[in-house]
């Protein structure tokens, strides 16, 4: 869906505690998490202001998007 939220929060509801405890002593896991919600802000940005931009562009940020959710993941269940 167009503009919707992929916040980690919103992905993962039930780490909440686990996701503020990483952020807070782990620098690296904070560091991709500050990339990933740029980025899916940027992603959000562009599809709700209908921004033009090639669809191979969109489709990549969208992929960059969903690697560093997976390795955010990796880290909250390690």
């Amino acid at each position: 869906m167009l503009g919707e939220s992929h916040d980690l929060l919103h992905e993962f509801p039930d780490l909440e505690n686990k996701i503020a405890a990483l952020r807070s002593a782990n620098p690296e896991f904070a560091k991709r998490m500050d990339d990933y919600d740029e980025l899916d802000a940027r992603v959000r940005s562009i599809e709700e202001l209908g921004t033009p931009v090639a669809d191979e562009t969109i489709e990549e940020l969208k992929k960059e998007r969903l690697l560093l959710k997976d390795s955010l993941y990796l880290m909250l269940r390690a």
